[in-house]
C-alpha cells in the first residue's frame, strides 16, 4: 500500500492543523495506521495510532487532549486533527500503516508502509 501524507504548514501558536494520509493500491481495512514525527536533532516519536477495526487509539501523552487520529475507510484515509499547537510540535510528521494493529504504543518496525512526510512549523 502507498501511503500520501499532505497537510501540513506554518501555523501559529494556539492555531490547528489537520494532516490527511491517503492510501492507494493493495488498501483494506485490515490496516491499522499510526502518525510519527521526528524534530531534528530528536528520535522518531509515535505520536498517534488508531487499530484496524478503529476501537482502539493511542496517543502519546505530550498530545492527549489535543490531537485527534479518525480514519474513514471509504476514502482510504487517516486524519490527524491537531489543535491548541504549541512550538514543540514542530517536526516532520509521518503516516504509516501496520496490517492488523489493535492497541498499544505503536512500534515503528511493525509498520510497513510509509508515507513522505509533512513538515508542521508552530511559530511561538
Amino acid at each position: 500500500v502507498q501511503l500520501q501524507a499532505s497537510g501540513g504548514g506554518l501555523v501559529q501558536a494556539g492555531g490547528s492543523l489537520r494532516l490527511s494520509c491517503a492510501a492507494s493500491g493493495r488498501t483494506s481495512s485490515r490496516y491499522g495506521w499510526a502518525w510519527f514525527r521526528q524534530a531534528p536533532g530528536k528520535e522518531r516519536e509515535a505520536v498517534a495510532a488508531i487499530s484496524w477495526n478503529g476501537r482502539s487509539t493511542y496517543y502519546v501523552a505530550s498530545v492527549k487532549g489535543r490531537f485527534t487520529i479518525s480514519r474513514d475507510n471509504a476514502k482510504n484515509t487517516v486524519y490527524l486533527q491537531m489543535n491548541s499547537l504549541k512550538a514543540e510540535d514542530t517536526a516532520v510528521y509521518y503516516c504509516a500503516a501496520a496490517w492488523g494493529y489493535a492497541s498499544g504504543r505503536p512500534d515503528p518496525a511493525d509498520f510497513g508502509s510509509w508515507g513522505q512526510g509533512t513538515q508542521v512549523t508552530v511559530s511561538s
